[in-house]
């Protein structure tokens, strides 16, 4: 085992200067654990030498043996392969091996060791390289999981895809304990599921990509409107003025398809979404990328879901929340009873969670308060609304069915009282739910909430220009009642409008609202017509089952004997149901909803999910067993995924089949890891990914 200084000293040691590394490339961190080595050996045997790309190997090892991975894969690659050292810039064509026993990370280009906490409940070695590596690189990642017996990298990945990186999994069926691939690709943020020679060939085309071969250029952080109508930039050049047409065009299209208009977002962010599209779709020129968006309206689906991405986690932050408990929540509850009137009950308190995403913040601020009240002798009622743009976010945020990873950091108290054991992971209890209302909301253009106590709207102005900025900021002191509080991201503030609110919490920006002379203008409509794209609009049709589709699904129901099953399309809705379906579906609680995971029994969601994810990767049928619950007992069930277009040039749809027994039948392992794959050419998307 390589030296290590002991943990206080490798904490406080600077980044050494004189080694400072080389930037601009690209850093790989591949993750495994059983049956690691045998994936290693495959994608490292048939990945070039000169990539151009750093490559990291995250195993997890037995911390009181030494390892000999270095030496075994040094034998299975034409590049130099060396066990990481703490300190050490990582350089291109280079493969670096964690030690055993070690924590690893990478911080300002360079490795860093420490020694592995013998105390921490969970052990999660890759999501914790991955997430540093996230931090450390931005968009100039790209992580793996491969072969693993638990769960470790799903958070990590969900990361590096934020941050802008790219994402692979092993593909099951090739895997030696698939858990970590399987729960990696159930959280629908892994661009290629594939075997780990694939995986190799899809990293060097990946490598030859401008995305990934060097730095994006960074424009003006500013909105892309701004941009475009500065006066002191520079003369446009025939490219500039171009690009800039080339993206009026594709915020023409998003806004087409979604009713949100990006064009006011900050441009860094948006391009970096788009170059990233780009990238998976092998597509160099944006003119292209934009003439892809036309012709295929999933793609432009994919590209609103890649520009909302953004990382939550329960109780991020564990510091806002516990001055929460102190603070904020004791004010709210003295201004409650203060305001209401003799012989009645007390207000109840009202709580805005803006950019809820998939519900941890919002439900971490129901759990906090629930816990601070429990010690009141007073509890009023609590009324959460959370809001997001993503409507698939505020589906998963209704279910509150969260994958082990999710809630690794839970402690073991509030996962016991708040949290229910169901298949593959936990869901929110029924008392905390219930506190929360989940809705979809623009919150540019849709009127606010009024009279709150409290607004939390955490990391999303930072992806908002300044514009945007000086509408929302005035919209939250309306909303909030006299003495209500404000809680923003860690890295944004309330800029100018110091006036409107109090600083009463520096480190996590918890500001109070103040009254105001301002007279406040609450611009609550779209962006002006100006400001708005000029590109030719971009109508969607809602897909119906046409005559076409019925018969196309009878042809391959026909070809598989007749089970029970369902036609979906590509946002996962059911356009028809084929057979008795009641033993696999049934209508969920609440808001009435024909999306299929919605209406699937808990115990064959994840296994469903991931399914269905699969298909939209690989393009080609996909067979899994699931498990269905029937009393205390559980029952194995054949789920099919077949991918098929209705129409000639119509969107893909899914037939999913459902059949009770063993599951097992010849072509699994085929239907999984993938058959042939078109030949592609530089203007071909590539068909492994949504």
């Amino acid at each position: 085992m390589p030296p290590m200084p002991p943990e206080d000293v490798v904490e406080s040691t600077p980044l050494d200067a004189a080694n400072a590394p080389e930037t601009g490339f690209t850093v790989v961190g591949i993750g495994a654990s059983a049956g690691g080595l045998e994936a290693f050996t495959q994608l490292l045997g048939n990945l070039p030498a000169d990539t151009g790309m750093a490559v990291v190997l995250v195993q997890h090892l037995d911390p009181n043996h030494d390892s000999m991975l270095s030496d075994i894969l040094g034998r299975a690659t034409p590049m130099s392969v060396e066990t990481a050292t703490d300190g050490v810039a990582v350089a291109p064509n280079q493969v670096y091996v964690i030690p055993p026993n070690t924590i690893l990370t990478l911080e300002g280009g360079q490795l860093r060791l420490r020694p592995r906490d013998a105390s921490q409940r969970l052990h999660k070695p890759i999501d914790t390289f991955f997430e540093s590596l996230a931090r450390d690189r931005g968009h100039n990642t790209i992580g793996v999981v491969l072969s693993g017996g638990d769960s470790d990298g799903s958070l990590g990945l969900e990361a590096i895809k934020a941050a802008g990186g790219i994402t692979l999994a092993q593909s099951e069926a090739s895997a030696q304990v698939s858990s970590m691939p399987h729960m990696a690709i159930a959280t629908g943020q892994v661009d290629f599921v594939q075997p780990p020679a694939k995986i190799a060939a899809t990293l060097t085309r990946l490598s030859r990509h401008p995305y990934v071969s060097r730095p994006v250029a960074e424009p003006p952080d500013t909105a892309a409107s701004e941009t475009a109508a500065s006066d002191t930039a520079a003369p446009e050049t025939a490219a500039v003025v171009g690009e800039t047409e080339t993206l009026a065009a594709i915020f023409a299209l998003l806004k087409a398809s979604s009713r949100v208009d990006f064009s006011q977002y900050k441009l860094t962010t948006i391009k970096r979404r788009i170059l990233r599209r780009m990238a998976l779709h092998h597509i160099e020129q944006i003119d292209r990328y934009r003439q892809y968006l036309q012709e295929t309206p999933a793609e432009v689906q994919a590209l609103y879901q890649e520009i909302l991405i953004n990382v939550t986690s329960f109780f991020r932050d564990a510091g806002a929340f516990d001055r929460l408990k102190k603070e904020v929540f004791p004010a709210l509850l003295r201004d409650s009873q203060k305001l209401t009137p003799e012989g009645q009950r007390d207000l109840p308190l009202r709580i805005w969670v803006a950019g809820c995403s998939t519900g941890e913040e919002a439900y971490s601020i129901a759990i906090c308060l629930l816990e601070f009240l429990a010690h009141q002798p007073q509890r009023p009622s609590i009324q959460i609304f959370a809001t997001d743009v993503s409507e698939q976010s505020i589906k998963i945020a209704r279910q509150g069915i969260y994958l082990p990873a999710k809630v690794a950091d839970v402690s073991a108290d509030r996962l016991q009282r708040f949290f229910v054991p169901v298949e593959g992971g936990y869901q929110i209890n029924k008392l905390v739910r219930e506190l929360c209302l989940f809705a979809r909301q623009n919150l540019i253009g849709d009127p606010p909430f009024s009279r709150l106590d409290l607004i939390s709207c955490r990391n999303v102005l930072i992806y908002f220009g300044s514009a945007l900025q000086k509408k929302v900021l005035p919209m939250f002191h309306y909303g909030l009642k006299p003495g209500g509080f404000l809680m923003l991201g860690s890295s944004e503030t309330v800029g100018e409008f110091t006036d409107l609110f109090a600083m009463l919490d520096l480190q996590h920006k918890i500001y109070a609202k103040q009254s105001s002379a301002r007279r406040l203008n609450l611009d609550l409509g779209e962006s002006s017509p100006d400001r708005q794209a000029t590109a030719t609009p971009f109508t969607y049709q809602e897909p119906r089952p046409t005559p076409d589709l019925y018969s196309a699904a009878d042809q391959v129901v026909l070809s598989h004997y007749g089970p029970v099953g369902v036609v979906v399309n590509g946002q996962l809705d059911i356009l028809q149901f084929r057979g008795q379906t009641s033993a696999y579906l049934e209508p969920a609680p609440g808001r009435a909803s024909l999306n299929l995971l919605t209406m699937a029994k808990d115990s064959l969601r994840l296994d469903l999910r991931t399914a269905l994810y699969q298909a939209k990767q690989l393009s080609q049928p996909v067979h899994k067993t699931g498990s269905l619950r029937e009393g205390d007992r559980l029952c194995p069930v054949a789920i099919d995924v077949l991918p098929f277009q209705p129409a000639a040039e119509g969107e893909t749809c899914f037939l999913v089949l459902f059949a009770t027994g063993s599951g097992d039948r010849d072509g699994d392992a085929q239907g999984e890891a993938g058959g042939a794959t078109p030949t592609l050419t530089p203007d071909t998307p590539a068909p492994e990914h949504q």
